[in-house]
């Protein structure tokens, strides 16, 4: 969420369509309010963790057959006029969303129901509470932030505050998945 800003302040602002036609540079950036942004390196852990989550996540989709799990930084539009592509850790679109039969080739048009985030040591929670709201404005149902550090899960959901899990807590996620219960521990196994 650190970002340091790589178009001048003068350049005319890019829109999504023209951010994906871009070359793979190595650089991993997001697109925020219409100018590229280069975010900082993740860890190894963060890369476990969001492995982990993701075949959490994933098996309990794949046993109901419910949609389509993303990660490794699968892009959303999360904003348009200026446009903002955002790279979320992991990501569920139901079916009911992105039908089985069409997976989209570039961004979806949809937000998907469910987002991960796993917070690196450079993440303010002043900005990840602001990508939170903006990933729910943007049609997210539950966003949950996990922090590496404090070992605890934080969900947020468009009509409630933020609510904190710890280790020895579960996370339920009602508004998409009504059956789901996990441990909090289990996301940084």
């Amino acid at each position: 969420m650190s970002a340091t800003a790589l178009a001048p302040p003068t350049k005319v602002l890019m829109t999504a369509e023209e951010y994906r036609m871009l070359p793979d540079d190595g650089r991993h950036t997001e697109l925020i309010r219409g100018r590229i942004v280069e975010m900082p390196p993740t860890s190894f852990l963060h890369g476990i963790i969001a492995s982990c989550v993701n075949a959490i996540v994933r098996a309990y989709v794949k046993d109901r057959s419910l949609g389509w799990v993303t990660g490794n930084d699968s892009d959303v539009i999360t904003g348009r006029s200026p446009d903002t592509v955002r790279g979320p850790d992991v990501a569920f679109f139901s079916y009911n969303r992105i039908p089985k039969e069409s997976p989209p080739q570039g961004y979806p048009d949809v937000a998907p129901e469910l987002v991960f985030e796993v917070r690196s040591p450079s993440d303010r929670w002043i900005a990840i509470n602001a990508k939170a709201s903006e990933y729910l404005a943007a049609g997210v149902l539950v966003v949950c932030v996990l922090d590496p550090e404090t070992l605890t899960a934080v969900v947020y959901t468009e009509n409630d505050s933020p609510s904190k899990k710890t280790m020895d807590d579960e996370v339920t996620l009602p508004e998409v998945f009504p059956d789901f219960k996990v441990p909090v521990r289990q996301f940084f196994e």
